[in-house]
């Protein structure tokens, strides 16, 4: 229920502050990206996201896992985080499109989120799969978040090519933000 609601009130906002950054957030899938290598990583986070809602009505109905109230309601604050971080990138980011590209008189943003992370829509997709985890009452679909990981770090390398390749000035922005998803990590 908390998901349903801060997606919706995340999509009332961009309705009102910035339709066409509703517009480019809605056009997500594979039919939406260009790269052959952007269709197959949208296949595979597409599986594990259905592997999270499959395995979790698994564990809650056989109950594999046993978590506590408190628990599920942390991974309710976490999914509401996830969105906040999300509205903090939209904020600053009209072009944060669902799918890769470049469009023109796009530019490179270096305040929010991005004067530290150069993909903070991805960092909070990570906290929006543990908190998901968790509120759906899983242990147990906690372990596809190194999935997830790896899907997002290859979609990363990937798109930093294009960027690098297409968004004038992107370069001179992977050296002054260094992290590109975890800091200190990566």
């Amino acid at each position: 229920m908390v998901f349903i609601i801060a997606s919706a009130a995340y999509s009332m906002y961009l309705a009102k502050y910035d339709p066409a950054l509703l517009k480019r957030r809605s056009e997500a899938g594979i039919s939406y990206e260009k790269e052959p290598a952007q269709k197959i990583i949208i296949f595979f986070l597409f599986v594990a996201s259905i592997a999270l809602i499959v395995l979790s009505s698994l564990d809650v109905r056989f109950g594999w896992s046993l978590l506590t109230w408190y628990i599920s309601s942390i991974g309710d604050l976490i999914v509401v985080f996830s969105f906040y971080i999300f509205y903090l990138v939209s904020k600053v980011n009209t072009y944060a499109a669902a799918n890769i590209r470049v469009e023109e008189g796009q530019k490179i943003i270096t305040v929010g989120p991005y004067k530290f992370i150069r993909h903070p829509m991805y960092f909070g997709a990570i906290f929006l799969f543990i908190g998901t985890s968790l509120a759906l009452g899983s242990w147990w679909t906690l372990l596809l978040t190194p999935v997830l990981f790896s899907i997002l770090v290859a979609r990363i390398l990937n798109e930093e090519k294009i960027l690098v390749r297409d968004l004038p000035g992107y370069t001179e922005y992977q050296k002054k933000v260094t992290t590109r998803l975890l800091p200190f990590i990566w």
